[in-house]
């Protein structure tokens, strides 16, 4: 028997729908597809599946698609018979059985093994590689995708009778942006779950300022984006202050970090045409405008390559400096930096944030 799998958090109408579709199949002896973007926690409802199910206390294993080349997928599958002396494997679909499987990117499976596959769903027999004989199993399929399935079968990346086959109850979950009710409950058992692996003795919760961040997130990465996000925030927070006495989002830690690739000195990659040349000039500090200025030709035998201009540091280092002229001239006060440059407050703090400043 599998470990208990971790109870689903939300209240959300649309989260509850699906919880209450998951009860209803869950004693249905049928394959269930799971679709929906990337994060959004398919494989938690298979097994909620598979453990409302009267199959509950046997095996439920795992297998993600996509992390196999084609032939060892079968493999994984099915298993292999070996005629060299070495002994023959036994795949998960013989593993399995009596059991759940679950196949994670279901949409990875290649046109091949796809018609095997199909064979193993629909009649519980199979081939293993390098073998004659068929095994029977007795074997329940949920699979998972964050991909159209019909397109992909209108484009003939995927074979349509698999598909019906395992379209017999077709559950699609609703991405955390449609779930706003559930965003800080989640983000709370997030961070009571890291700040008790760190050993706090405690969990402070969010400043008002981090909780309407998160509610207004758009998280492409969905509930595993949103994970990522508080764990990394309480852990800086705890290893600022390990009695974590400051709600997350303030103290000493800062404001919330949502990318942690941001720094004035970040990577980015472009492509040649994107980066203009231009000779160096020293203009003259005045606070009159500038004539316009065109570039002069190049000389034909110029002895000297004209740098590049890395343009986003430019523009990095003109947004701190402007930033810097704001604080200075209210006297580091945010709220009168902000009308300064003719900001929110909140977009003041954006760019606060941004350049790593915690003033």
């Amino acid at each position: 028997m599998a470990a208990l799998p971790p109870q689903p958090i939300g209240q959300s109408q649309s989260y509850l729908a699906i919880l209450d579709r998951v009860s209803d199949s869950a004693v249905l002896e049928r394959p269930v597809l799971i679709v929906g973007e990337r994060g959004t926690g398919k494989e938690l409802i298979a097994k909620r599946l598979h453990f409302l199910s009267p199959r509950w206390e046997k095996v439920f294993l795992t297998v993600n698609c996509a992390a196999f080349t084609d032939e060892r997928l079968d493999e994984e599958f099915f298993g292999q018979s070996f005629l060299d002396g070495r002994d023959d494997t036994n795949g998960k679909f013989y593993h399995a059985d009596e059991g759940t499987i679950f196949l994670d990117n279901v949409d990875s499976v290649s046109p091949r093994l796809q018609e095997k596959l199909m064979g193993a769903i629909e009649y519980g027999r199979y081939e293993a590689s390098g073998e004659h004989a068929e095994q029977e199993v007795d074997v329940r399929v949920i699979a998972a995708s964050a991909v159209d399935l019909p397109a992909a079968v209108a484009r003939g990346d995927f074979r349509a009778d698999l598909l019906d086959r395992l379209a017999f109850e077709v559950m699609t979950l609703p991405p955390l942006r449609a779930r706003r009710d559930d965003i800080l409950p989640l983000a709370d058992h997030f961070g009571k779950k890291i700040a008790a692996e760190l050993g706090a003795d405690r969990f402070p919760g969010f400043t008002a300022e981090a909780s309407e961040q998160l509610l207004d997130r758009n998280w492409v990465g969905n509930v595993r984006e949103l994970k990522t996000i508080v764990e990394r925030n309480t852990a800086q927070a705890w290893l600022a202050d390990e009695t974590l006495k400051d709600p997350i989002g303030g103290g000493p830690a800062g404001p919330l970090q949502f990318d942690p690739f941001e720094s004035p000195h970040r990577l980015r990659e472009r492509r040649p045409q994107e980066m203009p040349s231009a000779p160096k000039s020293s203009l003259p500090q005045t606070n009159t405008p500038m004539p316009a200025y065109t570039l002069p030709p190049l000389e034909k035998n110029a002895p000297h390559q004209v740098e590049p201009l890395d343009f986003q540091n430019r523009v990095l280092t003109f947004e701190r400096k402007l930033i810097d002229e704001a604080l200075h001239v209210s006297g580091n006060h945010q709220g009168k930096a902000a009308e300064h440059l003719g900001l929110s407050y909140h977009q003041f703090r954006g760019l606060m944030r941004k350049h790593g400043l915690k003033k």
